[in-house]
């Protein structure tokens, strides 16, 4: 008999954003959670629970919190708090989306399918350069997508 060994690829599936952008609109921060982004999912729930207990008034927080008194104070909500919330729940769902976008940006160069220049997909895996931008695929690779060679022309 034989043993047959399976070797797993490391790469994780790529993240939709709009997935990401969907579940950050039903709630802050639950985007971040779908892309394992914990450290900014405490911050989006932290800022937003931290704006809303500075922006309201004390008035209008409920004394019991059953449904009908979370109903009526939010009901009775100023603008200018209303607003804020607004203006920060719209800047979640673009930063999922954005982190999303960028997540699998980074994997796709990481995987050496896109150009680490330009970010056109290389569809030739035998070219040493990228038709698009002619860029040398063959030195190592930089997080911010520069080569080597790319430093010594850096200004």
């Amino acid at each position: 008999m034989t043993a047959t060994v399976l070797t797993v690829t490391e790469t994780k599936p790529a993240k939709r954003p709009w997935v990401a952008a969907a579940l950050s609109v039903i709630f802050p921060g639950l985007g971040h959670v779908y892309l394992r982004e914990w450290l900014r999912t405490a911050m989006w729930i932290t800022l937003i629970f931290a704006v809303v207990s500075l922006l309201m008034p004390a008035d209008l927080v409920p004394a019991e919190f059953s449904l009908n008194a979370i109903l009526e104070a939010s009901q009775n909500v100023p603008n200018d708090v209303s607003l804020a919330v607004l203006g920060l729940r719209t800047v979640n769902v673009v930063d999922a989306y954005v982190m999303a976008r960028r997540q699998n940006q980074r994997q796709a160069m990481a995987s050496g399918t896109q150009c680490p220049a330009c970010g056109h997909d290389l569809e030739d895996e035998d070219l040493s350069f990228c038709p698009w931008c002619a860029t040398e695929l063959d030195g190592d690779v930089a997080e911010d997508g520069t080569t080597a060679d790319d430093s010594l022309f850096s200004f």
